[in-house]
């Protein structure tokens, strides 16, 4: 497995760990297990943005640049 698979991987698994602790948030029933989900949420945002600002730097993960029709068009389609 490269580096670049391995990134890939820990990215993926950190963006289900984030959605799996935001549901916890969410679905909290005391205010001492909305904190423990809040802030074990946060670090693994924390962690994710790590992994993603490592990937850019090694240009494994780009973005482009787009332009206000762009976005108009895309939302134009979704909301016919």
């Amino acid at each position: 497995m490269n580096d670049k698979t391995l990134m890939e991987d820990l990215l993926n698994n950190s963006k289900g760990a984030c959605s799996l602790y935001m549901h916890g948030t969410i679905e909290s029933a005391t205010p001492k297990v909305l904190d423990t989900f809040f802030e074990t949420l946060s670090d693994a945002l924390n962690i994710q943005g790590d992994i993603y600002k490592e990937m850019e730097d090694r240009g494994w993960y780009t973005t482009e640049n787009t332009t206000k029709a762009k976005i108009k068009q895309v939302k134009n389609k979704y909301e016919e």
